[in-house]
């Protein structure tokens, strides 16, 4: 059944496929119902998958292969706050290693063009802390990295 409040994410006939790498990749996701077109449709044919029900790390969303008019883009991203760098680096390379493509700051592109903030709470609290100072050479490390190294990270907090 679908959640009161789901987002829902256009994909070219790939929404099954979107989402079985997700429910791989991120823990807490799984696939749901898949529903097949019960007729033809401008993107698609009776009987392909119309919508995947799925979730991401507890999150609700429905797949829905609408064909190729709309395309993802940064202005929606999944930001997924990561415990270590084993845990950042794990995510970052299952996204960016099945065809996806690093960006500036923490953030990557997965195959289907669907942005993820691959993002250490390391530092999120960094960049949110009291010291100024100590925010800003966080900061200023972080503008200069692609993946996000902890290391670099708390070295710059400690200036």
């Amino acid at each position: 059944m679908v959640s009161k409040n789901t987002i829902c994410l256009w994909y070219d006939g790939t929404a099954l496929e979107a989402a079985t790498f997700y429910a791989a990749t991120f823990p807490d996701s799984a696939v749901g119902a898949v529903l097949r077109a019960p007729g033809d449709y401008p993107a698609g044919k009776q009987g392909d998958v119309l919508t995947v029900e799925f979730t991401v790390m507890g999150i609700p969303c429905l797949g829905l292969n609408g064909g190729p008019a709309f395309r993802h883009s940064e202005a929606f991203s999944f930001q997924v706050a990561t415990d270590d760098q084993a845990e950042t680096d794990r995510l970052w390379n299952a996204i960016v290693g099945n065809g996806g493509q690093e960006s500036e700051c923490g953030w990557c592109k997965d195959k289907w063009g669907l942005s993820w903030q691959i993002t250490p709470r390391v530092l999120s609290a960094a960049i949110a802390s009291p010291d100024r100072a100590e925010a800003k050479r966080a900061f200023d490390a972080m503008m200069t990295m692609r993946k996000i190294d902890i290391a670099a990270i708390e070295a710059a907090l400690k200036g």
